[in-house]
């Protein structure tokens, strides 16, 4: 991002440097998000086994989930007076998550595989609550908990259900 990236009318409390910085760290999640979202949506596509029904399901609701939250998370990016990414190359290049595998691995791979990537985007979301806190600003602090509170409960019922 550059200092040009940050508009200067906003004048909400948090100083341009703060809002710029917040704004970074909500890319690398807005990022993430996509990314998993994309990973997710994958693999709803490619399941198969007897689970097939119930993860194709489940895959459904996370993604529908993730997708929605990458737009909170663009938008209070804007709210920011930063502009959000939208290229898949940017997203690449922010993402704390990997791509999908190549070939679909089994069912339980999927699971276990998505269980990670939960874990590492609590992980990251973790993170930039300790800066947004400590930069005064509140609603990116509500927003990433709120967050955090989705990826350890998703995390927990896919580990759940692997055994």
């Amino acid at each position: 991002m550059t200092d040009q990236s940050v508009s200067p009318a906003i004048d909400t409390g948090l100083g341009d440097q703060v809002r710029d910085s917040v704004a970074r760290g909500l890319t690398a999640v807005l990022a993430s998000s996509f990314a998993l979202a994309l990973k997710t949506q994958n693999f709803h596509w490619n399941v198969t086994g007897p689970r097939f029904h119930g993860l194709h399901a489940q895959f459904e609701e996370q993604y529908t989930d993730l997708y929605s939250a990458t737009d909170d998370v663009a938008e209070r990016i804007r709210a920011l007076g930063v502009m959000a990414p939208g290229s898949l190359a940017a997203f690449g290049a922010h993402s704390a998550i990997a791509d999908a595998p190549e070939n679909p691995p089994a069912a339980n791979e999927m699971v276990a595989i998505l269980a990670r990537d939960h874990d590492a985007m609590a992980r990251l979301i973790r993170g930039q609550i300790g800066g947004a806190a400590e930069a005064g600003d509140e609603v990116t602090v509500g927003l990433l908990t709120d967050r955090l509170g989705v990826h350890e409960k998703t995390a927990w019922m896919l580990r759940s259900s692997v055994g």
